[in-house]
């Protein structure tokens, strides 16, 4: 099912994609995210938190790198959400991405899925069905 393209941002090093899916929003960032690239993933998931989309799923599939700022945003944006009874959801993550998620124990805090189409599979079940990497892949 396509539900087509909301909107993207791109700098030289990140490109975010964001489309809609039913009630949940899938924001794609792609390349590097790290201090000089942040605010190209926090413009959209503030805007989409904003427009009323508290289940957020970031399909982590095509991130080759993340620091510590782009960890702050996706943390920042897993608060707001959870205050407006929804959540940040993460698919999809190469093993160099997940490894920071592991190190600084972030990983604890999120639901974490091994495809968008698990995570948006998971819609009903919510909050921390899934964890890890394991599953029906």
């Amino acid at each position: 099912m396509d539900h087509g393209t909301v909107g993207s941002a791109q700098s030289g090093r990140l490109l975010v994609e964001v489309r809609e899916a039913g009630s949940s929003a899938v924001v794609t960032p792609a390349g590097e995210l790290d201090h000089h690239t942040a605010d190209l993933l926090r413009e959209p998931l503030d805007h989409l938190l904003g427009k009323g989309f508290a289940r957020l799923v970031v399909d982590c599939s095509r991130l080759e790198f993340c620091d510590s700022t782009g960890l702050n945003v996706l943390l920042g944006a897993r608060l707001r959400a959870e205050a407006a009874g929804g959540g940040v959801h993460l698919a999809g993550m190469l093993p160099v991405v997940a490894r920071v998620f592991e190190i600084t124990g972030a990983e604890a805090v999120f639901t974490v899925h091994d495809s968008v189409e698990a995570a948006l599979a998971d819609e009903d079940g919510g909050s921390g069905a899934s964890g890890g990497s394991g599953g029906t892949g």
